[in-house]
């Protein structure tokens, strides 16, 4: 068995390294299972005069192959001819795997150093220690084989020419990300904008696609036109390729929960917090970092960029605020219902009511007081005018022109009157959770909660399991819609019963939810059930085209600010007679 589990090119900065690197993924099992001598022969070889193996399998052992398998990528480069070489090792999950990372200037030599490595790896003999003399030749066969490569073709990462906005976190970078692309449209700035649904010039889609990764900053600056780029920046795209831009002016932060764990080595939620905060590493010193205080994993993210600190919290007493004031730093915050920016030694700059932001439904949605915070920093931070921010928070509204397949609203006519149903990602549980919050504020005492719920296949049985709770906990009603494009090696007879499985810790049982193949299907069956006060929601992902059809095709109608702001109103009112 080959020891080269994988070997990635990273093309621009990334989890390791603020620049492009190769990212090695390694099986070291025969060092791990080696006897004690053996090691320490490798170890000798590539420079390594003192180390403590400890036993086949123990802790000790895996840190000590840690050191041997970096000193042997140290070494082989060094005789191959690069004196110096940054490198990272890490260990993964399986104690018999490992990381090693290292910077690249040239594609094809990098290359061949890992292969190389994982070639001496190969070379060991299993179980026992290996001869001086062969250890030798390995060693020095990789490094002329590393030699003998001609260098290839240099990274790829761009420098920006134009200022860039880079936003990433779990829950609303695609919110705020258009948010700000918005407002820089309204100050009259040509903008391109990249996401997981394409690259947008000056609000038209030009390229459709997942563009979350380092291809969506090439694409958006290669449009000569554009002079301000926001780019959506996606766990994946760092992971898998490496972002595409050596640096960006304004980084933004929104939160870090967990979504997307288990896979390509990320495990926990502080290690995807570590996966995010590239973001904010790669940005100038003399720009801003946007930083969400209300979330821990990424306040903490201020001691590791050079950049100048931009906080947004809810709470404008909070220490976060007088630490980031005393560094010099910035901070939005809300003050009686304000939308307001404090800067050291000054009164507070009150830019909007909040009320007047559409996004935030009259304050109802605190993710989305949240995005307009973060949205606001980032785009004064850019530079941009502050009454032009004012009005771009002023006229952006949650429908499917400015923010689609994110609360969207809409008024559906039925036989026994108008229904509310409200269009949204809510891809893990805390998107799902803002979702419901959000339609117990706009249903009318009495009404329910009809809720569409999905998933898409990439996801931990656990995190699936999780959202059926959550979904049978806070909505009366319950239909799973499923997503064939995204089921991502997973059937839909497994999500099927482990969002059911989760319907059942909180009592639901397996008559009380209908299935149905599409989410279309399941939205217009929860609509068929719907009386007057009630609100359906759809987690909307693979057919949210399909559904905006749909809902015109019956007469259903975008809800608009000022429809919006009645039904918030309306629905205050009527809890608060029914409460006093």
């Amino acid at each position: 068995m080959t020891s080269l589990v994988e070997l990635r090119v990273l093309e621009g900065p990334n989890l390791y390294f603020p620049r492009a690197a190769i990212k090695l993924t390694l099986d070291t099992g025969v060092l791990s299972d080696a006897p004690e001598d053996a090691v320490r022969r490798l170890a000798t070889r590539v420079g390594l005069t003192r180390v403590r193996p400890g036993a086949p399998g123990s802790g000790f052992r895996q840190r000590a192959v840690l050191r041997v398998v970096e000193q042997l990528v140290r070494q082989v480069a060094r005789e191959a001819g690069t004196t110096r070489l940054g490198i990272r090792v890490r260990p993964t999950s399986d104690s018999a795997r490992i990381v090693v990372a290292y910077p690249w200037r040239d594609r094809s030599r990098a290359r061949a150093l890992g292969e190389a490595v994982a070639g001496v790896l190969d070379g060991l003999p299993a179980r026992t220690a290996p001869d001086a003399a062969a250890l030798e030749d390995l060693v020095a066969d990789a490094a002329e084989a590393v030699r003998g490569v001609e260098p290839g073709p240099r990274p790829t990462t761009i420098r920006p020419r134009v200022p860039v906005v880079a936003v990433t976190g779990t829950n609303g970078k695609t919110t705020t990300s258009r948010m700000v692309a918005h407002v820089a449209r309204h100050a009259g700035r040509h903008v391109g904008w990249s996401n997981t649904d394409g690259v947008y010039v000056d609000g038209v889609l030009v390229e459709a696609g997942d563009y979350s990764g380092p291809s969506g900053a090439g694409r958006v600056l290669a449009h000569r036109e554009v002079d301000f780029a926001v780019t959506e920046t996606a766990r994946g795209g760092i992971l898998l390729k490496g972002i595409g831009l050596v640096h960006n002016d304004v980084s933004v932060v929104t939160n870090v929960t967990a979504d997307h764990l288990g896979l390509h080595g990320i495990d926990t939620v502080d290690q995807l917090a570590e996966v995010k905060a590239v973001v904010p590493w790669i940005t100038r010193k003399d720009g801003w970092a946007v930083l969400n205080a209300d979330d821990p994993r990424v306040h903490a993210m201020r001691r590791t960029t050079r950049a100048r600190w931009w906080i947004f919290t809810r709470d404008p007493d909070g220490p976060a605020v007088r630490e980031t004031l005393d560094a010099g730093g910035r901070v939005t915050t809300v003050i009686d219902g304000w939308i307001c920016v404090l800067r050291p030694d000054a009164d507070p700059d009150p830019l909007v009511e909040l009320v007047e932001v559409p996004m935030t439904l009259s304050g109802l949605s605190r993710f989305n007081v949240e995005n307009a915070l973060a949205a606001a920093s980032a785009s004064l931070a850019a530079g941009l005018d502050r009454d032009d921010v004012v009005g771009g928070l002023r006229d952006f509204t949650p429908d499917a022109e400015h923010n689609p397949g994110r609360m969207n609203f809409f008024t559906v006519p039925t036989d026994r009157g108008p229904v509310t149903v409200v269009m949204d990602l809510a891809h893990n549980e805390v998107g799902l959770e803002a979702m419901v919050e959000i339609m117990r504020g706009v249903r009318s005492p009495g009404g329910r909660v009809l809720l569409g719920l999905g998933v898409v296949g990439d996801r931990t049985r656990d995190l699936i399991e999780s959202l059926g709770e959550i979904a049978g906990r806070d909505a009366d009603l319950v239909a799973i819609g499923h997503k064939a494009k995204y089921f991502r090696d997973r059937t839909q007879a497994e999500l099927d019963a482990w969002l059911r499985e989760g319907l059942g810790h909180v009592g639901v049982g397996p008559d009380d939810v209908a299935s149905y193949d599409t989410e279309l299907e399941s939205l217009v069956a929860l609509v068929a059930q719907a009386a007057p006060g009630d609100v359906v929601g759809l987690m909307c992902h693979a057919e949210r085209q399909e559904c905006y059809d749909w809902i015109a095709s019956v007469g259903g109608t975008p809800d608009g600010t000022e429809v919006l702001r009645d039904k918030v109103r309306a629905a205050r009112a009527a809890q608060e007679v029914q409460a006093g």
